[in-house]
Parts: structure tokens; C-alpha cells; sequence
């Protein structure tokens, strides 16, 4: 049984929303951003912000409006060696 037989075989035996899933998952693989669903399926993060990581977010922020950032084909550069 080839590969293909098999899927359509596993896909009759899901319901409706586990085959919703699947089509969301495989159309992902396909071309889309493979992460953004799980990101949007995500809780919020609802945990309080240190002092310490509020001050790393104005910094970040401060640097991108200054203009102090790399592109990230130089950052994959600058990681990979």
C-alpha cells in the first residue's frame, strides 16, 4: 500500500474536527508559515513583566528606532560561523 493509500485510508477514520486539523497542519507544511496556527492558538502569556524584562523591551525597541539592526541572512551568517 503506498504511502498516499495509506493517508486517505487514516483520513476516512477522523471526525469532522480532527480532519480539520490535519487540513490546517498539512496546509501549513505547504507553503504557509508552518507556526503562525500554533501561535494563534496559543493562551495569551498572562505572567507579570519584571522590572528587568520591561527595561530589555525599551531597549530593543530604542535600538530598531535607531536603526541598529542586521538583516537576517547576516545574522545567520554571524551564527553559523
Amino acid at each position: 500500500m503506498t504511502a498516499k493509500e495509506q493517508l486517505r485510508n487514516r483520513v476516512e477514520c477522523l471526525s469532522e474536527d480532527e480532519a480539520r486539523e490535519a487540513l490546517s497542519l498539512l496546509e501549513a507544511g505547504l507553503g504557509r508559515d508552518s507556526v503562525r496556527p500554533f501561535f494563534e492558538r496559543a493562551p495569551l502569556d498572562d505572567e507579570p513583566v519584571s522590572a528587568e524584562e520591561d527595561a530589555a523591551v525599551a531597549e530593543a525597541r530604542a535600538q530598531v528606532e535607531r536603526g541598529e539592526t542586521v538583516s537576517l541572512a547576516q545574522a545567520r551568517r554571524e551564527l553559523t560561523g
